[in-house]
């Protein structure tokens, strides 16, 4: 069934479809477990921090700037407004994101993480290629909907870890400050407000461009809802590929 429930909104509607990996597989991963109960190793926290440092310091700043360019220069007074909102909400993503690698970097630093030195995974090499397609080829709102997408996944990801934690002590070593600090980060009230503003453009511009919310339009966003839920799944590491991806194994 691709109809849309009353409110129209359609980030309500494919959170709410089944996709062939289940919501749970991305938000509460293996990987995330284990951060949340403090026994992820530091090598496999270093090696996913690396991955997602590629993820933030090019493939999204490339993907974020193809959806700039694909708003729209004219039209009616109301769509303007809708396209300065979504050219400031974009460029409010750039800046995100330069802090973004940048506390990687300093996390990293802190906590004695080596970040360097790491093998590209599959799963970071097929995520940033499907960001590149889908904002080279895809519509905007498209585009928007995969963002909200991402956002959506991190967040619910980090308040799965937040809340597995044990009582803070004094005898938590490294790695278990770092993971405290990625957590704290990553699941404020303002990046839980920015993922809801997200959501709230990307459910504008689709009910702009397909008033009648054809099958084909509904049935393209499903497809990106279950795409990034995989995607979110394998980006996690897998125990043990600290061990594998090292480049000094090489």
């Amino acid at each position: 069934m691709h109809a849309l429930p009353e409110d129209g909104r359609i980030t309500h509607h494919i959170k709410g479809q089944s996709t062939l990996r289940p919501y749970s597989a991305a938000t509460q991963h293996e990987f995330l477990t284990a951060a949340g109960t403090l026994t992820l190793s530091p090598g496999r926290l270093a090696l996913w921090l690396c991955q997602d440092r590629i993820y933030a310091a090019h493939a999204y700043p490339r993907f974020i700037g193809l959806l700039i360019s694909k708003i729209p220069f004219d039209g009616p007074a109301v769509e303007e407004e809708l396209n300065r909102e979504t050219l400031a909400m974009l460029t409010i993503c750039l800046e995100g994101i330069i802090r973004e690698a940048a506390f990687f970097e300093g996390v990293a630093k802190e906590w004695g993480l080596d970040i360097n030195g790491w093998i590209e995974r599959k799963a970071t090499r097929d995520y940033t290629a499907e960001m590149a397609r889908v904002a080279s080829v895809g519509s905007l709102e498209e585009g928007l909907v995969f963002l909200w997408a991402m956002e959506q996944v991190y967040l619910d990801a980090w308040k799965y870890v937040k809340s597995l934690f044990p009582l803070q002590n004094d005898s938590e070593d490294d790695t278990a400050n770092a993971i405290r600090q990625l957590a704290n980060n990553w699941t404020t009230p303002e990046f839980e407000e920015f993922v809801q503003k997200v959501e709230d453009l990307a459910n504008r511009h689709f009910a702009r461009r397909h008033h009648g919310h054809s099958y084909s339009a509904v049935r393209a966003m499903e497809s990106i809802w279950a795409r990034v839920v995989e995607l979110e799944e394998m980006f996690w590491p897998e125990d043990g590929e600290d061990t594998r991806l090292s480049s000094r194994a090489f």
